[in-house]
């Protein structure tokens, strides 16, 4: 039967991949989130003014609900914090804002990858939602370009996974030059606040790797039905 298709046997690495990335960034979150920096401020007015220092007035910061829920929104140009990050002077909490503020400074600066991103989104929530459906449909139906075009709308997601993974490194690295340039964190703190974000990151890296087996898996359950 169909549930027992060994195919399933590709995604479980992605599977444990991304576990492992949860883990790691609530874990290493955690740590540093109780290690105070010694400047003492908070990550919402380090943020707006490493955005300042960087010609960047267009941005405004705003807080929301919850754990780690921060982003950037480039269609309205607004940062915003989690609640354990805004008021926080901790070294994971300057790194987490940091990291959106280098957001705001790739769409202030018009960067290529982000734009690329920003532009897709639309198109990629539609393919991601009929993709599976056309899939398997068919499948059932035999019929072949049917289920290529579902192959098809499904690797729009997996660009999209890819497409993230530089724009989320860039960030990152724009954080660590903005908060050491800017004298905001040193030693030990540059290296806590690299560690939450390289933390971070694996989570993109764990959603595009689980992205590309699950592509892999639907173009080889095609070609054993052709």
């Amino acid at each position: 039967m169909f549930y027992l298709d060994w195919t399933y046997l590709l995604i479980i690495p992605g599977m444990l991949l991304g576990l492992w990335a949860q883990s790691k960034v609530k874990s290493t979150y955690a740590e540093y989130s109780r290690i105070p920096t010694r400047l003492g401020r908070s990550a919402s007015s380090v943020v707006n003014e490493l955005l300042h220092r960087n010609g960047n007035r267009k941005v405004s910061i705003g807080r929301v609900s919850g754990e780690l829920t921060d982003h950037y929104n480039p269609s309205n140009e607004t940062l915003n914090l989690s609640d354990g990050v805004y008021a926080s002077n901790s070294i994971a909490a300057l790194g987490i804002a940091a990291h959106e503020a280098g957001h705001a400074m790739q769409k202030h600066e018009n960067y290529v990858p982000l734009m690329l991103r920003t532009t897709i989104v639309p198109a990629v929530n539609i393919c991601s939602s009929l993709s599976t459906p056309l899939f398997f449909l068919g499948l059932i139906m035999a019929w072949e370009p049917l289920t290529t075009l579902g192959i098809i709308l499904f690797a729009a997601s997996t660009v999209f996974a890819l497409v993230t993974l530089p724009v989320e490194f860039n960030a990152s690295n724009r954080a660590v030059a903005m908060l050491t340039e800017g004298g905001y964190v040193t030693g030990e703190e540059e290296r806590g606040v690299r560690k939450v974000l390289q933390a971070a990151a694996l989570t993109y890296v764990a959603a595009a790797v689980t992205s590309l087996l699950s592509l892999l898996r639907l173009v080889l359950i095609a070609r054993r039905r052709d």
